[in-house]
């Protein structure tokens, strides 16, 4: 096919892809993890694909292949190597059925089915794959049972129960790749700082060799309907050498980036985030010594009430409708609604200049709510028409109306946050002296004993503390955490706690010697 046809397929594939999305909702789409790559995104990766393949003739292999973007790309791109077989596997017939009448006569073998049950054979020497973003909590616990245990038996690797589909789709190529093959795959670039991106770092450092990852800037995100930071991850199957580097890219494109810099195996082994690479060095190895903020603060997400529209009341709401405030108590609103950095309290440990809020909380039955609170029963009946206690958070509480414990806390920390400038936390940390709770908008630090115990004669200790962390280096602060499409940061209770805090230890050590 020459090139001004092929770019008249890829026109009608473009328009097509288009159409069938337009299809779908938002939501069907998500569960799926059904998210196309841009026809240039999909270009830029097959030109750098082919460049580093070391053979002229092509086994092309896309375990994901929607309406085919990337066998378009190796189309457009060959530049003189031969395509000896495409293969493409495509789960959803609402894609695989236009896909067949697109390429079905261009060589392309096209499978509808699920290519994680689908028997390897290590015949490709070019797999090229947008894995399906399926979150976990779109998986059954059936289906992570089979993949977990193909995963183990393909590569020798125990994969997290939190890991995404993409994790095993990328595993479980393992075994369809002939020596020397290459392979370049399109993922969420959160496996370079999460817990369950481990097993995919292991495959990477141990049964592979590592070849280039090109991390896209978050701000600048591929994807227009997905809210993810993507990375393009190249490796070959073969063994890697002892002095082998891996070339790390940043911003810009595959083959023009901001930033790059070769990464030693012992430097990627050593450091649990990977995403500080190529912008920032190795750190050193972290020692028993090293003091972070879990020394002294307990970690914890804030509540998570399983509908905020009905469980937290504004105080206005509460009065019209005559509601007892004795089974509600306050909490803050959302970060965005604070704009201080302390919370003031009035008399009855309620909060100052923030809209008040009030929590539904309380162990007492239906039966006893009719009879005590009527103005409650009616509200309750209207969450239950709206099938409120019927949501997965709620249908596992006994009564479905009562929330889980968690205090007020001293200091909250924002759960998600963006930077605007280059030295511009986008985390903030709120000293709270009123009695309010959180939501889970907010990471809640509580004390530990030995903070607790000086907090006693020096009360304006948290103050100070809580002014000290809103100055912590952006640097210290997001090593710690990940980052999302659009430059949006995210903080876990864990992460958080394993910030350095060395300042704490110096004014906690002064205050013991003056006392």
């Amino acid at each position: 096919m020459n090139k001004e046809k092929m770019l008249i397929v890829e026109e009608y594939r473009q328009i097509l892809q288009k159409k069938l999305d337009n299809q779908k909702t938002s939501l069907e789409r998500n569960k799926l993890g059904q998210f196309s790559t841009p026809i240039e995104l999909a270009n830029e990766i097959l030109r750098y694909g082919i460049s580093i393949s070391p053979t002229d003739n092509i086994n092309f292999l896309d375990p994901a292949l929607g309406t085919g973007v990337f066998f378009s790309a190796l189309l457009q791109n060959i530049n003189g190597k031969v395509i000896d077989e495409a293969l493409g596997f495509e789960i959803d017939p609402f894609y695989a059925v236009p896909a067949i009448n697109i390429w079905g006569k261009k060589n392309l073998d096209i499978i509808i089915s699920d290519f994680t049950n689908a028997k390897p054979d290590p015949r490709f020497n070019l797999i090229i794959c947008n894995p399906p973003y399926v979150r976990q909590q779109h998986i059954t616990s059936q289906e992570k049972t089979k993949l977990k245990s193909l995963s183990l038996a393909r590569t020798g690797i125990d994969v997290s129960g939190l890991a995404g589909l993409y994790c095993h789709f990328l595993l479980l190529a393992n075994d369809w790749m002939d020596t020397s093959a290459v392979a370049g795959w399109l993922i969420p670039s959160e496996f370079m700082d999460v817990n369950y991106g481990s097993a995919i770092k292991t495959y990477l450092l141990k049964n592979v060799t590592l070849l280039h990852i090109h991390r896209f800037d978050p701000k600048e995100s591929q994807f227009s309907d997905a809210l993810v930071s993507s990375a393009v991850v190249w490796f070959k199957n073969e063994v890697p050498r002892n002095d082998h580097k891996v070339k790390f890219s940043f911003g810009g494109i595959l083959s023009k980036p901001n930033v790059i810099r070769d990464i030693t195996l012992n430097e990627l082994r050593d450091e649990p985030k990977w995403s500080r690479f190529p912008n920032l060095n190795a750190r050193p190895k972290a020692t028993n010594t090293t003091l972070t903020l879990g020394d002294y603060f307990i970690v914890k997400r804030g509540l998570a009430t399983g509908c905020n529209s009905f469980f937290i009341v504004p105080e206005n709401v509460m009065i019209d409708k005559k509601l007892p405030y004795d089974v509600f108590r306050p909490i803050l609103p959302g970060p965005r609604s604070i704009k201080q950095s302390v919370i003031e309290s009035d008399l009855n440990g309620l909060p100052l200049d923030v809209e008040r809020l009030f929590l539904l909380d309380t162990p007492i039955s239906e039966n006893q709510i009719e009879l005590l609170h009527p103005t409650l029963f009616s509200y309750i009946k209207e969450g239950k028409a709206k099938n409120v206690h019927k949501g997965y958070i709620c249908s596992h509480r006994s009564p479905w109306y009562m929330q889980e414990k968690r205090e007020p806390a001293p200091i909250l920390c924002t759960y998600m946050g963006r930077s605007t400038g280059k030295d511009q936390l986008p985390f903030r940390f709120i000293l709270n002296k009123s009695n309010a709770t959180m939501t889970n908008a907010y990471l809640a630090m509580y004390p530990t004993k030995r903070l607790s115990s000086l907090l006693v004669n020096h009360p304006n200790l948290m103050m100070i503390i809580c002014s000290r962390l809103n100055k912590i280096s952006k640097e210290n602060m997001t090593d710690e955490g990940r980052v999302y499409g659009g430059g949006l940061h995210k903080l876990e209770p864990k992460e958080l706690s394993k910030v350095p805090m060395p300042f704490i230890e110096d004014l906690l050590s002064n205050i013991e010697i003056v006392s």
